[in-house]
C-alpha cells in the first residue's frame, strides 16, 4: 500500500506536471487558433439579422458622446435626385398631400402640393424604397416597400415592408424582410386588412423569397402566393379595382452579375405574365401572343379602370431588332453585342386571354420604341393606363412617353428630368399627372404640355465621391447620379457651425467620376469620367468646360487588351508632387507630367477570369493610395478583391491578402500618415448581398491584417479614412452613416445627427479641419471636425 502509495503519487505528479505543461500548450495553440478564426467573418444576408443590428446601431447612436454633434447639409440646393414611385391622396380639391420614394433617401411628403417637402421615413436599416401604396379607404395609412426593383449600378437592399398608420409620424415594420426588393403594393379597395406585394428578390444572388406575397390580416402574417423558383420574383402586379379577387402578376427571372447587367438567358423560361381570378388561391398563365420566354427580360403591366378586360403589357423584347454588326457600342461606348427590339407594348382586349402588339408597326416608330430605353430597359418597364380613356396609355424609359392610339404611335412628353419610374394619374381628373424620375417629382395639370418640378426643396442629390480644393473659401467637387459632376463653396466666414447651404455648379466629369484639384493651381481639375476616361480641365481659362478640357487616356493597339475602368474609377494626384497622377484601370498608370503621358508601371492586378468578361467593366482596380511618408509605396486594390503593394513606384508587386476574405469589393486603401508601416482597408460585400462589416489595419506594409471592425454592427463599409491631426482617429462610412473611432478601432461611436444615409465617400479639409460626406441620396454634408480631434483650422 505504502509502495502503491508512493509509486501513485509519483506517477500523479509527473501526470499533472506534464498535463500541466501540455495545457499551457494547447492554451497558446488555442488562442492561436481562435485569433486566426477571428479574421472570419460570416456573411449577414439575414434580414431579421439586418433588423437586429440596426437596433444596436440605435443604441450606440443613443449612447454615443458625439452622437449630438451637427452635421450641416450644404447642398446642393439645385438638383434633387432618383425618385422611384409617387402616390397623393384624394381628392385633389380636398387634399394637396403627396408622398415622393425616392430611390436612396427615404420618403418624404408634402402637404401643400410641393411648396415644402419633408422627409417622414429617414431612420431605417435602409431608405432604399421601391413602393408606396396609401389605403384607399384611409390615406392616413401608408404602406412602404424598400429595396429599389430597377436595380441599377447604385440600388442598395431593402429590408421588406413598414406601415405607418398616421400619415408618417410613425412606422413599424410588417415583415418580408428577406425580399430585397419590392416592386409593387397593392391594397385591396373593399378590404384594408388584403394587400398583395410583388417581391423580386435579391439583385445579385438567387433567394427564395421571390414571388407574390398576400395578406388578409394587414400585414400581421403573409402568404406566398405565386412563387416560381429562387431566380424568378414578381416585378408588377395590378388589381381590377371592380373585382379585387382578380390580380395580374409579371414575373421576371433574373439575377445581376458583377460584370453584366440584368439579361435574361437562353434557358430562362419563367418571365411572363399570370392571372388570378380567386385572390391568389389558383394562378394561370396568359403569355398568348407574347416573345418566347427567353426572350421576355423584365415586363410591366397596367389595366384600365374603366374597361378592365383592357390590359397592357410593356415588355424588354430581347428578340433581335436587326441582324448583329460588329463595331456597336452602347449608351457609355462599351461594345454591344447587337440591337434588340427593346421597348414592346402589347394589348389585351380579353383579360389577358390574349396578346396583340401594338408598337413599332411601321419603321419611324420602330425606331422610337429601340431608343426608348436604349441599353436599359431592365431599369424601366414602367405603363401606366389612363384609368378613363383606354386607348391612352404612357410608358417610362429615357423619357416619359405618351400614346393616344393604344401604343400604336408615341411622343415624348417635355420638360424634366430623364429616366423615369413612377407615374400617378389622377383618376377623378386625367389632366393631372404626378411623375418620379432620376432628377426628382415634377407635376403636369394639363395632361403634360407642361411641367412644374421640385428641385430646391426636395434634396435627394445621389453623390458617389466627394474632393476638395484648397480656394480660400474652398469648393467640393463630387459627381451625381445621371447629373453629372458638380463643386459647391464651404462658405465658413460666418461660423463652423453656419454653413450656408448652396446651389452646386457644373464641375468636369460625368455622373461617375472621381476628381482632384491641383492644390497649388486650384483651377487645374482632373476627373475620370465612365469606366476611367480620365482628363484634365482648366476652370480658369475663357470658354466652357469642355472646350477647356483635355483627354489624358492613351491609345490602345489593336493587339492589345483593351482598358477596363470602374464606374467611377481610381485616380490620385501623388502627395509627394501633385504632378504625378496615378489612375486605376486594370493596371496601375503613371503620369509624371500631368497626365500629358502615362506609363504603365503594373501587369493587370485583377483575375482578369475570361469567363466574367461582360457588357460591365469589371476586374478592375477600385481603389489607390500612395503613403504620404514614402513616395513609390503605393497600394492597389480591385473590385474582384485583390490587393496589391509595391516599395518601388511599380516595379515589383505582391499581393497582400493573408488573413482576409476573398473575393470582396475593395472599397478603399488608406496609407497612414503617421506611420510608414500602417495602412488601412474595407471590404464592401454589397455585390455579394453581404451586409458584414469588413474593416481592417495593417502594422506591417499589409502583409498581415488585423480586424478593426470593432463595435460596428452593420455594413457595408465604403470609406475608411485616418484623422490628418490625431493617428488614433478613424472615421468610416457606412450604408447607415458615419462611426468615429479615437482609439485606433477599438470601439467606434456614432457620428452625428446624420438621418440614415449612405455614406460613399468622406474626407477631410487639411487647412480648415472640416470633415466633408458625399451621400448618396442626401448630398454633401459637412461637420467641424474640431469637435473630434481638438484640433484648430
Amino acid at each position: 500500500m505504502q509502495q502503491c502509495y508512493g509509486t501513485c503519487m509519483t506517477f500523479f505528479f509527473s501526470y499533472f506536471y506534464i498535463m500541466r505543461h501540455l495545457i499551457a500548450i494547447l492554451g497558446i495553440t488555442l488562442v492561436s487558433l481562435f485569433t486566426l478564426n477571428a479574421q472570419v467573418k460570416s456573411p449577414v444576408t439575414d434580414g431579421k439579422t439586418r433588423l437586429e443590428l440596426y437596433g444596436q446601431h440605435q443604441a450606440i447612436l443613443d449612447t454615443s458622446s458625439l452622437g449630438e454633434l451637427h452635421w450641416q447639409f450644404i447642398g446642393p440646393t439645385n438638383i434633387s435626385g432618383r425618385c422611384t414611385d409617387i402616390e397623393a391622396v384624394k381628392p385633389r380639391d380636398k387634399s394637396y398631400t403627396i408622398y415622393a420614394a425616392t430611390a436612396s433617401s427615404g420618403v418624404w411628403k408634402t402637404v401643400n402640393e410641393g411648396l415644402t417637402w419633408e422627409p417622414i421615413f429617414e431612420d431605417a436599416v435602409t431608405t432604399d424604397i421601391g413602393d408606396i401604396a396609401l389605403d384607399p379607404n384611409n390615406p392616413d395609412v401608408v404602406w412602404v416597400g424598400t429595396g429599389e426593383a430597377n436595380i441599377f449600378r447604385s440600388s442598395m437592399a431593402g429590408c421588406g415592408i413598414w406601415k405607418s398608420d398616421d400619415g408618417g409620424d410613425s412606422w413599424t415594420h410588417m415583415g418580408l424582410e428577406n425580399t430585397y426588393t419590392i416592386a409593387r403594393i397593392l391594397v385591396d379597395p373593399t378590404n384594408s386588412d388584403v394587400l398583395y406585394v410583388a417581391a423580386s428578390g435579391a439583385e445579385w444572388t438567387d433567394n427564395k423569397d421571390r414571388g407574390v406575397y398576400k395578406t388578409t390580416d394587414g400585414g400581421k402574417t403573409w402568404e406566398k402566393v405565386l412563387y416560381i423558383n429562387e431566380r424568378t420574383g414578381a416585378i408588377d402586379l395590378v388589381m381590377d379595382s371592380s373585382d379585387p379577387n382578380t390580380v395580374y402578376a409579371a414575373t421576371w427571372q433574373r439575377i445581376r452579375n458583377k460584370w453584366n447587367d440584368p439579361r435574361t438567358e437562353e434557358k430562362y423560361s419563367h418571365s411572363g405574365i399570370w392571372k388570378t381570378t380567386d385572390g391568389g388561391a389558383n394562378w394561370k398563365k396568359i403569355n398568348n401572343g407574347l416573345p418566347q420566354p427567353n426572350m421576355r427580360g423584365r415586363i410591366g403591366i397596367d389595366l384600365c379602370a374603366a374597361k378592365p378586360n383592357v390590359v397592357y403589357a410593356f415588355l424588354d423584347n430581347y428578340e433581335l431588332a436587326e441582324e448583329q454588326q460588329t463595331g456597336l457600342t452602347d449608351s457609355y461606348g462599351r461594345p454591344s453585342s447587337g440591337i434588340i427590339k427593346g421597348a414592346t407594348i402589347f394589348r389585351s382586349d380579353d383579360g389577358g386571354e390574349n396578346w396583340v402588339l401594338t408598337s413599332g408597326l411601321n419603321e419611324e416608330m420602330k425606331e422610337y420604341m429601340e431608343r426608348h430605353s436604349a441599353t436599359y430597359g431592365w431599369v424601366f418597364a414602367q405603363i401606366r393606363v389612363d384609368p378613363v380613356d383606354e386607348n391612352t396609355i404612357y410608358t417610362m424609359g429615357l423619357g416619359l412617353n405618351v400614346s393616344n392610339d393604344g401604343g400604336k404611335t408615341f411622343s415624348r412628353l417635355r420638360g424634366m428630368h430623364g429616366d423615369h419610374h413612377g407615374l400617378w394619374i389622377d383618376p377623378d381628373n386625367t389632366n393631372y399627372l404626378l411623375n418620379a424620375n432620376d432628377g426628382g417629382v415634377c407635376v403636369s395639370y394639363d395632361r403634360g404640355e407642361n411641367w412644374n418640378c421640385w428641385l430646391d426643396n426636395l434634396p435627394a442629390a445621389q453623390f458617389f465621391n466627394v474632393n476638395y480644393d484648397m480656394k480660400e473659401p474652398f469648393r467640393v467637387y463630387g459627381s451625381v447620379q445621371d447629373h453629372g459632376s458638380y463643386y459647391g463653396t464651404v462658405d465658413l466666414s460666418k461660423g463652423r457651425d453656419n454653413v450656408p447651404e448652396v446651389e452646386f455648379e457644373r464641375a468636369p466629369g460625368g455622373e461617375g467620376s472621381s476628381h482632384a484639384i491641383q492644390p497649388e493651381n486650384t483651377d487645374i481639375v482632373f476627373s475620370a469620367g465612365f469606366y476611367g476616361t480620365i482628363m484634365r480641365t482648366d476652370m480658369g481659362a475663357e470658354g466652357n468646360l469642355w472646350e477647356n478640357s483635355k483627354s489624358l487616356l492613351p491609345g490602345r493597339f489593336p493587339e492589345e487588351s483593351r482598358l477596363r475602368g470602374q464606374w467611377v474609377a481610381p485616380f490620385i494626384l501623388s502627395p509627394h508632387n501633385p504632378d504625378i497622377v496615378y489612375h486605376g484601370m486594370q493596371y496601375v498608370m503613371k503620369s509624371v507630367d500631368k497626365g500629358s503621358t502615362w506609363d504603365y508601371i503594373s501587369p493587370d492586378l485583377t483575375y482578369n477570369d475570361p469567363k466574367k468578361m461582360g457588357d460591365i467593366s469589371y476586374q478592375t482596380l477600385s481603389s489607390l493610395s500612395e503613403s504620404p511618408m514614402k513616395y513609390g509605396l503605393i497600394y492597389a486594390g480591385t473590385d474582384d478583391g485583390r490587393i496589391h503593394r509595391t516599395k518601388d513606384g511599380g516595379k515589383s508587386w505582391i499581393e497582400i491578402l493573408k488573413g482576409v476574405p476573398s473575393n470582396k469589393w475593395i472599397s478603399r486603401i488608406e496609407a497612414s500618415r503617421f506611420d510608414l508601416s500602417t495602412v488601412y482597408m474595407a471590404q464592401n460585400g454589397k455585390r455579394d448581398d453581404d451586409f458584414q462589416v469588413y474593416l481592417w489595419k495593417s502594422d506591417d506594409l499589409g502583409n498581415t491584417w488585423q480586424d478593426i471592425s470593432g463595435n460596428i454592427p452593420i455594413g457595408p463599409v465604403n470609406v475608411v479614412r485616418e484623422d490628418p491631426i490625431d493617428e488614433n482617429i478613424i472615421y468610416v462610412g457606412t450604408d447607415i452613416g458615419v462611426y468615429v473611432s479615437r482609439d485606433g478601432g477599438e470601439t467606434y461611436s456614432v457620428l452625428g445627427d446624420l438621418p440614415s444615409t449612405y455614406v460613399h465617400d468622406l474626407v477631410i479639409h487639411p487647412r480648415d479641419n472640416m470633415i466633408i460626406i458625399a451621400t448618396h441620396g442626401r448630398g454633401i454634408w459637412v461637420l467641424d471636425a474640431m469637435k473630434v480631434n481638438g484640433g484648430t483650422k
